[in-house]
């Protein structure tokens, strides 16, 4: 990285209107997640949902993922993350809205990944890899911008004794105890969830 991402990258985490979030993502790439269940990659194809496709891309390489947990996993539906372990940068993000994209072009299917949200225009961080078809998700206007390609053994088996528990969805659960503990507190109240260790961009393929 060079340029905008010359800054301590605490620096970028903590300063959303940093230039370093402006760069658009590569029409696809592949990011990698390292965790404590196993490896998986994603696919992301940028004309599914280009605004979300490029937000996720930022947040990946600039490591707004590692060091988190997987807080909301629930079986026959989906694995959700988003929450920054540490409690600072959630607070410099919770509130750093992307537009929507103006069509749902892939389907909900299992192993696609979305952005969570609450109302229209109200992305932000969190994301959700569905555990099994739900299409019915696509007319709730939530678009996948990737696929998991390699990996979804490990998907499967995140940790989901907890359900919705351990902080539940942004519609209906409470995060305001994540949101102000980050993995402090999921690590003392619900200790069996899995991590998100690392999140990486891998080099495009010669």
């Amino acid at each position: 990285m060079s340029g905008a991402d010359d800054a301590p990258p605490r620096e970028i985490l903590l300063d959303p209107a940093h230039p370093a979030w402006d760069e658009p993502a590569p029409d696809t790439f592949v990011a990698r997640f390292e965790t404590s269940a196993g490896d998986f990659a994603i696919e992301v194809v940028r004309a599914w949902a280009p605004i979300g496709a490029d937000r996720f891309h930022n947040l990946v390489r600039h490591g707004y993922y590692d060091d988190s947990r997987f807080h909301r996993t629930v079986p026959g539906f989906i694995v959700q993350w988003g929450l920054a372990g540490d409690p600072e940068v959630t607070a410099a993000w919770i509130d750093q809205a992307i537009p929507d994209d103006s069509a749902v072009v892939a389907s909900n299917v299992r192993g696609a990944i979305a952005f969570a949200f609450t109302e229209p225009d109200t992305r932000t961080t969190q994301v959700y890899i569905n555990a099994v078809d739900n299409t019915r998700l696509d007319a709730q206007g939530f678009p996948p911008f990737g696929r998991v390609v390699e990996g979804m053994e490990v998907v499967d088996r995140i940790y989901s004794g907890y359900g919705e528990d351990s902080g539940g969805g942004v519609r209906r659960g409470d995060q305001s105890a994540i949101v102000a503990g980050g993995n402090a507190y999921l690590d003392s109240e619900f200790p069996l969830l899995d991590r998100l260790v690392r999140a990486t961009i891998e080099p495009p393929q010669p």
